[in-house]
């Protein structure tokens, strides 16, 4: 059986609240009778020192002052008694008491001239009383006691009137301190039924939710925490679509790429055997097959070598580079590939230049960046620059090509990423890998790489690489 929170709080709080009252009006009701009996005897005891003290003056009309201070006192409800060393009574405004029962413990004192004051007193006469048992010494002698006494019922009724007064107040401070209780615990159990809600669309894939927080309380903390969470949810959820429609654009991206040169190996092989090819074709078409099999290879390499890349199983082996005869090194390799499309490769480096990086890798980049420069240009020119100072290295790779659009230059590091459809019969980066890769190699090297391109104004690679 649920037992709902709201009433796990509202029974809390009101049993903390009965528990203080009860506790608090017990203790006030317990203090507040303690100061009445403690005013009473000390009424009862200021009476009793005047008495005595107007006793043992001498005064013709001594005789008469226990008469008077009886009848004063009277209307006061307070009776005066005398008696003496045997306990006998000798004077009494308030009945007849042939004598006075005192315990041993009261007469030492009283003998040791001691005043014993008793609060309540409910066995020694007729009703409950209130008593001051005081010494009277007479030429240093004791010769007996002065006892006034004063009935506790007014004061009883006093204290229970005390007492209702007390329970009406602890009554009304209960009624709105249960009310209060009531909204607070009401405005907590909305807040938590919120985030409830939230979380049950959460649950259910809705990741557009948001909780008011605040920095009042805990809940609010909670509150501003999920709403984190969400946040980092639903920017997960965002990466996992993009990693998945990645995925999916990966897997018709390599089919596409292997069904082209597969297609075209199975018709020339299906010709041959088919004798479908003239002899005098058979050379050409055998060619074709090689051609298009190391197509096959290259793609499969690319892609094992961008994977490795990723999974960190490259190992560099950095050492300082001239950077002038780098960039030779690549104007060799490349310049037949820039002559057929009309191209020039120039270099330009300072005598002085140097990098430090891993050369196989280093080469790497540099011609598949220059090769999709020779791609995308026609009858233009393709500079490798660099300079090194400080504590970096800068090469900047320019051509005069096509260029590109803004949107287009966050795609170009993505795998199979084809700025134009014609790239599928080029012989060069033909398969869109060669920038993942690039992006990769520099990121390992510790770099970083940016590329700067108008359409129709070529394109601009700036790698920048620490020394």
């Amino acid at each position: 059986m649920k037992f709902r929170y709201l009433y796990q709080l509202l029974l809390s709080h009101t049993s903390v609240l009965v528990i203080a009252f009860m506790i608090l009006g017990l203790l006030f009701s317990h203090y507040v009778e303690n100061l009445v009996y403690e005013n009473k005897v000390t009424e009862l005891r200021t009476y009793g020192d005047k008495i005595l003290s107007d006793l043992e003056r001498p005064s013709p009309r001594r005789p008469l002052y226990l008469d008077e201070y009886s009848n004063l006192l009277h209307a006061r409800n307070i009776d005066v008694i005398t008696f003496n060393r045997q306990g006998e009574v000798s004077f009494s405004s308030g009945g007849v008491y042939p004598r006075i029962e005192l315990s041993k413990e009261e007469w030492q004192k009283i003998e040791s001239g001691e005043t014993v004051p008793l609060k309540k007193d409910f066995g020694r006469f007729d009703q409950a009383v209130s008593l001051v048992i005081m010494p009277r010494v007479v030429n240093d002698q004791l010769t007996g006691g002065l006892i006034l006494i004063s009935p506790i019922s007014g004061t009883r009724e006093m204290l229970s009137e005390i007492n209702q007064y007390l329970l009406y107040i602890v009554l009304l401070a209960l009624a709105i301190s249960v009310l209060v209780s009531l909204f607070l615990s009401k405005l907590h159990v909305k807040r938590i039924q919120r985030m409830r809600d939230a979380t049950s669309k959460v649950s259910s894939g809705d990741y557009d939710v948001h909780v008011p927080s605040s920095n009042f309380d805990e809940i609010g903390d909670l509150a501003e925490d999920f709403n984190e969470m969400v946040t980092k949810l639903r920017a997960s959820k965002e990466e996992i679509d993009a990693l998945e429609n990645r995925r999916r654009q990966f897997m018709a991206d390599v089919s596409h790429e292997l069904r082209t040169p597969l297609t075209t190996i199975r018709g020339v092989m299906e010709g041959i055997r088919n004798d479908m090819i003239p002899e005098e074709q058979k050379e050409k078409s055998f060619g074709l097959v090689s051609q298009e099999t190391k197509r096959l290879i290259r793609l499969v390499n690319e892609n094992l070598d961008y994977e490795k890349i990723r999974s960190n199983q490259v190992v560099l082996s950095k050492v300082t580079l001239p950077l002038l005869d780098l960039f030779e090194v690549i104007k060799d390799q490349l310049d037949l590939q820039a002559e057929e499309k009309g191209n020039t490769i120039t270099v330009l480096a300072d005598e002085g230049a140097v990098v430090h990086a891993d050369y196989d890798r280093l080469v790497q980049i540099l011609i598949n960046i220059t090769k999709n420069s020779i791609q995308f240009t026609t009858a233009g020119t393709i500079t490798l620059s660099g300079s090194s100072s400080g504590n970096e290295t800068v090469i900047e790779i320019q051509d005069t090509g096509i260029g590109m659009d803004p949107g287009e230059i966050k795609s170009i590091w993505r795998r199979f990423y084809k700025a134009d459809l014609s790239r599928t019969n080029n012989p060069y980066g033909e398969f869109g890998i060669g920038l993942s890769i690039v992006k990769q190699l520099v990121l390992m090297h510790e770099g970083s790489i940016d590329v700067f391109s108008e359409k129709g104004e070529g394109t601009r690679f700036v790698i920048r690489l620490p020394l």
